[in-house]
């Protein structure tokens, strides 16, 4: 067994240890942040829910097709690759869904190819911007992102696009 292997219950033990000689009721405290903590699940719920119903409508509607056709003569211009087209198009809407096309992707041309570095590239550089809204947001009960969804939008694009150029030139194609 590693330090590495150890670190989280040394961080638990700590925690537990230093809660009691601060004289604090430690189950009492982890009690009333369980209570917060589901609380805040049951905020967001509806959120998370109608998120999941989207997801699951696009892709099964054909508009991911759709959409990957209509920004395939875009990814080429961005230098992307078209095989990435469809992670790029749903990693900012569902991560399982992006997670099931990166496999795909990595089972059809390996990971150690161009298209499957810059799929791994992407898959670790981006985030699932539409989930983060609706979570964060969601459990603040704000309604108006304001900037928040251009400017994150903006940060994938720029992000999909580095990804294929930092392995072009970290790699080569």
């Amino acid at each position: 067994m590693s330090f590495n292997d150890l670190i989280i219950p040394l961080v638990l033990c700590g925690i537990l240890i230093y809660g009691i000689y601060r004289g604090v009721d430690v189950f009492d405290v982890f009690l009333d942040g369980a209570k917060e903590g589901l609380g805040t699940a049951v905020n967001i719920l509806p959120s998370l829910v109608a998120l999941m119903t989207c997801v699951g409508m696009f892709k099964a509607s054909g508009a991911l097709d759709l959409l990957v056709r209509l920004f395939n003569p875009i990814a080429k211009y961005l230098l992307l690759p078209g095989e990435v087209v469809p992670l790029a198009i749903l990693r900012p809407i569902s991560g399982s869904g992006a997670m099931v096309i990166f496999n795909d992707i990595l089972a059809t041309y390996g990971p150690d190819s161009f298209i499957g570095r810059v799929a791994s590239v992407m898959e670790g550089s981006s985030e699932t911007t539409f989930y983060t809204i609706a979570v964060y947001y969601g459990a603040v009960k704000v309604s108006k992102t304001r900037h928040t969804l251009p400017a994150s939008l903006t940060a994938d694009l720029v992000g999909f696009v580095m990804s294929a150029v930092m392995v072009r030139l970290i790699f080569g194609t």
